[in-house]
């Protein structure tokens, strides 16, 4: 444990904000790239909430993953039709 806080916490946090900064800036600009580096923080959030209660992150994690896949795709539909 570091100061208190168990393994998966950190490396959680690490994963979430590596991702958050893959998705916000992701090196080839392509809507797949985009969708998986969506994933990334999903991955972390996972981690995080599962260092405090193991149905607490199943139910987030579930949830995170459908509401923004849900919502990427609903963006990339609306970026074909305009182009």
């Amino acid at each position: 444990m570091i100061a208190g806080y168990p393994p998966e916490f950190i490396i959680g946090l690490l994963i979430l904000l590596v991702g958050t900064v893959a998705a916000a800036f992701p090196r080839p600009k392509t809507y797949l790239t985009q969708l998986i580096n969506l994933e990334i923080p999903g991955w972390g959030l996972l981690l995080v909430m599962l260092s405090y209660d193991e149905a607490l992150a199943l139910f987030t994690f579930g949830a995170v993953s459908v509401l923004s896949t849900f919502i990427y795709v609903r963006v990339m539909q609306k970026m074909e039709v305009c182009a």
